[in-house]
């Protein structure tokens, strides 16, 4: 792969991954309420999510969600499904003020290696991610080269600069937490996440297969 097609590759997706999206959101929100370990999580969880759509996009699994309306429907409905249930137990994690604010610095039910799991798998269930990585990564592959050396490179920037913008984040959303005292704007905010996932999950289920 030639350095320049790679560099467009890099700048693209970092135009793309800059743009704060519904996955972006869950970390901005883990972060501002639960600290700095959930935050390191809640992005290493993003980074591993399209680690693992990516590569099974690249290798064929995108192509099939295109081609079978049966395996597009079923990880719609599974993705759907798993977000809205983040999303209720997200709202129900939402405390009264007093308690709230003796959980400021403390993980609210949320461990690290939680968050971490449930946003990688979010991220990898998400069949618009599948269908993306079709659409946008054969774009910046040469038919004249070997194809797995440039998948491997297309893959390892992405998820590097996925990981590195949601890490900027997430620790930058986590020093503003520092910075927030009133024990209501953490408690709506964490009813804002749930809201967010729920929407998402809802979004998700009206997801169309591309013809």
């Amino acid at each position: 792969m030639s350095f320049e097609l790679w560099l467009t590759f890099a700048a693209a997706s970092t135009a793309l991954l800059v743009i704060p999206g519904p996955t972006l959101m869950m970390v901005l929100s883990y972060a501002m309420t639960q600290g700095r370990r959930v935050a390191v999580a809640s992005a290493l969880g993003v980074a591993v999510g399209d680690l693992i759509a990516m590569t099974l996009s690249v290798i064929g699994l995108g192509a099939l969600f295109l081609a079978s309306a049966m395996a597009f429907n079923i990880l719609k409905w599974v993705g759907a499904v798993y977000l809205i249930y983040l999303g209720i137990k997200m709202l129900r994690s939402a405390t009264s003020a007093s308690t709230q604010s003796a959980l400021m610095d403390k993980p609210a039910g949320q461990t690290p290696t939680r968050v971490f799991r449930d946003l990688a798998t979010v991220t990898a269930l998400n069949p618009k991610s599948n269908t993306f990585f079709v659409a946008f990564v054969p774009q910046f592959i040469q038919a004249d080269a070997a194809f797995a050396p440039q998948a491997g490179i297309l893959i390892a920037t992405f998820v590097t600069i996925a990981g590195i913008n949601a890490l900027v984040f997430a620790l930058a959303a986590n020093a503003m937490r520092a910075r927030i005292t009133r024990p209501n704007f953490q408690m709506w905010l964490t009813r804002a996440g749930g809201a967010t996932l729920i929407g998402m999950g809802l979004l998700t289920a009206t997801l169309r297969r591309s013809t």
